[in-house]
């Protein structure tokens, strides 16, 4: 098995949702519509956990009780996702440092009194000697999980031996195994999701990805972690090569409760909610907003993400419509409004008015928030959200020479965003950008800088009007019913999924699979789960361009040696 890269060459060997949905979408899918386009693919490669699978994995391979956290390299958001930035992460040296301090954690708790007897397959014949046999045996079983598919013999022997050693410094055979296991937590193999290759039989002279990466691309598509017992063993028994196993196991991932994750996962992406984590506000201008507040201001959005089009199976165009939501007590006061606050900390059911301007995810705490400074709202920043996050256009940067004093003045006659930012829109190097961006966010401005309602600003009232691509709007709803009748809207959902999918960027050469997909979402009633399924389905998503190279020596990744010297360096 053959896997290139730019980076790297690695040689390796290798709560059911209504069946009846299930069997008339495998029929809509295989019976009807068009045919999907062939796509040349691309070279495999290997792409960097980000931190909720970093996380995910962990809990998953060793159980709710071994906790992590993932202090990685930040990714780069490349084509506005950080999924897609994720296949050219590197680790650094302060980087690998932070993955190691957490493996010596991860690994201590899982050989503890309370935790090792579930976790190994056999117990030591003394636990203050090493006792390879049952070494084998332990890193044998957990290394198939964290390496998404078996071992090889080598692969085996190598935290083995580090075991090994370290059982005769420590005289402990269960320090040994963590040291074992912390360099396996290490390692390319587990920190990258990589596109392990075989010899196509049914194209001689290609490559095809192996069971395996196949079973991982599934996985991390749908869970957003790493592949369960099921998954793994239906690539070891080759089921995921055919159509009938494929189809199987994915219904069977679509079917898991767990599928709320992966939808989470994607639209976390999808609304770079990874700024929440820097996401600050000044608490005397806003004193309702506390960081339970804003941590439950994203969690919001995604709860109502979740129940509209995972839950209730419903259009995404009308998730900037909908006034169905939840709130906290702390939400609740920074909307003000007229019901009964629950309890700290949970959630309820909640929907607004139908003569309130607020409706669709947009004009929520999350969004509002978000997209706005730290003292006061902002137009531009809400309109450069909407066009590039949910309709995919983008906004040029600002020019390095921009005169924001005249907007910022305090003293200035113009009393609300509005006619401050006509400045902005008449100033020839800063009108090409404002006249896409602010009739956008000035439609928001009934909301301050963290989704307040407000009908005034400094004492002038707000005028919400504005246009979408030619649809006219008089407030936040409005525009929320622009965003959801723009077919850019969908198209942008589509490819943005598509990407995420793909672990790359859908370029030129993906065009017709993106029309196709566009439209069967589309056919489907623009349905978030029946589009899931189809990429899932698609030949596409396991496509590669890889010839077979012959004859080539069998080697492991350089820093995998690396990291175990390192570990048997920390140790002594």
């Amino acid at each position: 098995m053959i896997i290139t890269s730019s980076r790297v060459r690695i040689l390796d060997t290798m709560h059911a949702r209504g069946a009846a949905f299930v069997l008339m979408t495998v029929f809509a899918l295989t019976a009807c519509g068009p045919s999907e386009p062939e796509i040349s693919g691309a070279p495999p490669d290997m792409r960097r956990l980000t931190d909720a699978q970093y996380v995910n994995s962990i809990t998953d391979i060793f159980g709710p009780q071994i906790k992590a956290e993932s202090q990685a390299d930040p990714l780069i958001r490349t084509d506005g996702l950080l999924a897609v930035g994720a296949r050219s992460a590197r680790i650094t040296p302060a980087g690998f440092e932070r993955y190691y301090a957490q493996a010596r954690t991860v690994a201590k708790r899982v050989v503890s009194a309370k935790n090792r007897a579930s976790m190994f397959p056999c117990m030591p014949k003394d636990v203050a000697a090493a006792d390879d046999t049952c070494a084998r045996q332990y890193f044998t079983k957990v290394g198939r999980l964290l390496y998404r598919r078996p071992l090889t013999l080598s692969e085996v022997g190598t935290p083995a031996d580090a075991a090994s050693e370290a059982t005769k410094v420590s005289g402990d055979f269960y320090r040994g195994i963590a040291v074992g296991l912390a360099g396996m937590l290490t390692t390319s193999k587990f920190l990258f999701i990589i596109d392990t290759t075989e010899p196509d039989p049914g194209r001689p002279g290609q490559e095809r990805l192996t069971s395996f990466a196949k079973a991982s691309r599934l996985s991390f598509l749908l869970w957003n972690t790493t592949p369960d017992e099921a998954l793994l063993t239906a690539a070891e028994k080759g089921d995921l090569d055919s159509k009938e196993g494929l189809k199987r196991q994915v219904d069977r991932l679509m079917a898991s409760h767990r599928l709320d994750t992966g939808v989470r996962a994607f639209f976390e992406d999808f609304l770079h909610f990874d700024q929440f984590d820097t996401l600050e506000k000044d608490n005397i201008i806003y004193p309702a907003f506390t960081i339970q507040v804003a941590e439950d201001a994203r969690e919001q959005v995604l709860r109502t993400i979740i129940d509209h089009l995972i839950l209730r199976e419903q259009d995404y165009r009308a998730l900037f419509t909908t006034r169905q939501t939840f709130i906290t007590g702390g939400l609740a006061r920074v909307y003000r409004v007229p019901t009964k606050r629950p309890a700290e900390g949970a959630w309820i059911p909640f929907e607004f008015p139908e003569d309130d301007p607020r409706a669709g995810i947009l004009t929520q705490v999350g969004f509002a928030a978000l997209a706005s400074h730290p003292g006061r709202s902002s137009p531009t920043l809400r309109g450069k959200a909407v066009r590039e996050s949910i309709l995919c256009q983008k906004v040029p940067d600002p020019p390095s020479d921009v005169d924001f004093s005249l907007f910022e003045d305090p003293n200035s006659p113009n009393k609300t965003a509005r006619e401050r930012l006509t400045v902005h829109r008449t100033a020839p190097a800063c009108a090409g950008c404002h006249k896409i961006t602010d009739p956008i966010g000035l439609a928001l401005e009934n909301l301050d800088g963290v989704g307040q309602l407000r009908t005034t600003e400094n004492g002038a009232v707000i005028d919400a009007s504005g246009d979408l691509d030619g649809i006219p709007f008089t407030d936040a709803a409005g525009l929320g019913r622009a965003v959801s009748a723009n077919p850019a809207t969908t198209s942008c959902v589509t490819q943005r999924l598509a990407s995420y999918a793909l672990g790359r960027s859908a370029g030129p050469a993906e065009r017709e699979y993106v029309k196709y997909l566009e439209q069967g979402f589309a056919d489907d009633g623009y349905s978030i789960p029946a589009l899931l399924r189809r990429i899932a389905y698609s030949d596409a998503l396991f496509e590669i361009l890889a010839p077979l190279v012959e004859n080539v020596t069998r080697q492991l990744k350089t820093d995998d040696y690396t990291t175990q010297e390192h570990i048997r360096e920390k140790q002594s």
